[in-house]
């Protein structure tokens, strides 16, 4: 049992658990990191971050003291900068690719892009200007990391554009998905606030297809970009997913960041099936929530695992234990309906899969039964089949068919961007890259309705 489980005694301990993990740099630490870089002429970490941030122009900024110009360039190319500041994969991207790494250590990219965008949270920056009305109208459909950047750009590009979001808050996985002591909900609605002041209008609590149909969108609007996501968790398939005791992922995590906590995991044993980010997610909130016991269970190796590695070692340090090979077969309750068990079986990996990947064979006589008190399903999401359907798209199996250079769908006037064209079988999508894409879907409108070579918006 990990030391932040044995400190699980109230609900204020609670609430202090999911305050954010990481500290922010001190003011002396920032400047003392950002004259630690060498402002490379052809510096590759920008072509390391998938939007293509300056990053040596933002880190000279903090260090000549000017954080709003520094602020400015991270979110110049990147309209959800500030969170990416706190969930990106550094270590993969800008930072696994900065030139110190063959001498000393890289710079701290990341946490020098969070100081200078909480800088600008705090001193309650507004970045960018609308641009002049170009007489054109867009619909984005979504309001998560790729409607957002599709917006941000439009707006400053003159458009008279108006986001359609699902749920209370604009946001997307930034608002709901990503635990809060990673990710605070008031990061993600401060980059929301930066897209709202450039005239962009969101309409919240708004399903497409139900509250207004895709015609009335097809037909009002210039140009439509579907920046849907993905939605739920499936079923296992297996029998006793509906007892009491079983819970979705995602709707799990958005709990913990939409209601008040609750002591119900205190002193509990916990499974999670999966072993992606929201699956760390969702074993790392169990453990703050005053779990005694959480395991992943995943029916492949940790080779195959989609969860970054800096998650999966947060996880580990949280006392969290991983059943590698080990796929749930029956969830078991009592009388009541509630959950007091697990069945699984172990698995050897066979033949590669279409995806590349050893395809997971069970072995047979390796039955066993975990005790837990809880089952969190965490193998994934479904797609928004219906609203795709109804907008008459080409796709695969929810995957939404694009052309590879302007995203432009089976319909000329629908692009699509973000999670809704990410194929399966690939690992999760990042943060970033469903932003570089919102800006590209922008620029392919821009120059579609304008013939115009499409390019970024002048700051």
């Amino acid at each position: 049992m990990s030391q932040l489980t044995k400190s699980r005694i109230s609900l204020e301990n609670l609430s202090e658990n999911f305050k954010e993990v990481e500290p922010s740099l001190t003011d002396q630490e920032a400047i003392e990191e950002a004259n630690r870089c060498l402002y490379c002429y052809d510096a590759p970490c920008i072509t390391a971050c998938p939007t293509g941030i300056d990053i040596p122009t933002f880190i000279k900024k903090i260090a000549s003291g000017n954080l709003k110009g520094s602020a400015t360039t991270i979110m110049t190319e990147n309209p959800v900068g500030a969170s990416c500041a706190r969930v990106c994969p550094t270590e993969e991207l800008c930072e696994g690719a900065c030139v110190l790494n063959h001498s000393t250590k890289p710079i701290m990219i990341g946490n020098l892009q969070r100081y200078a965008t909480d800088w600008a949270i705090k001193n309650e920056q507004v970045l960018f200007k609308a641009g002049k009305k170009n007489g054109k109208s867009v619909a984005v459909i979504g309001g998560g990391p790729a409607g957002l950047s599709a917006a941000r750009e439009l707006g400053r590009l003159g458009y008279d554009v108006t986001i359609f979001e699902s749920e209370e808050k604009a946001g997307g996985l930034n608002t709901y998905g990503i635990v809060s002591f990673r990710l605070p909900q008031e990061i993600s609605f401060w980059e929301v606030e930066q897209v709202e002041k450039l005239d962009v209008k969101i309409r919240t609590n708004t399903v497409v297809g139900k509250d207004v149909s895709v015609d009335e969108i097809l037909t009002n609007y210039d140009s439509v970009i579907l920046a849907i996501g993905m939605s739920k968790v499936p079923n296992l398939g297996i029998s006793g997913e509906n007892l009491d005791g079983v819970y979705d992922a995602i709707e799990f995590v958005k709990d913990t960041k939409t209601k008040p906590l609750s002591n119900q995991f205190v002193g509990k044993n916990v499974a999670v099936i999966g072993a992606g980010n929201t699956a760390i997610d969702a074993a790392t909130c169990s453990v703050r929530l005053g779990a005694e016991n959480v395991k992943i269970l995943y029916r492949r190796t940790i080779e195959e695992m989609t969860a970054y590695d800096f998650e999966y070692e947060f996880a580990k340090q949280d006392g969290v234990e991983f059943r590698w090979l080990t796929t749930p077969t029956k969830i078991i309750g009592d009388e009541n309906g509630r959950v007091t068990g697990i069945e699984c079986i172990k698995m050897e990996l066979g033949e590669p899969g279409e995806d590349g990947r050893r395809r997971p064979v069970p072995i047979e006589g390796s039955e066993f039964i975990l005790k837990v008190d809880a089952v969190i399903k965490a193998i994934g999401q479904t797609r928004y089949m219906d609203l795709i359907e109804q907008f008459g798209l080409q796709h695969n199996d929810g995957v939404v068919k694009v052309d590879a250079e302007t995203l432009q769908t089976s319909n000329e006037k629908v692009f699509a961007c973000g999670d809704v064209i990410f194929g399966k079988g690939q690992g999760e999508a990042m943060v970033v890259s469903a932003a570089e894409q919102g800006k590209e879907a922008a620029y392919a409108v821009h120059k579609k309705l304008f013939q115009q070579p499409s390019e970024t918006a002048s700051s």
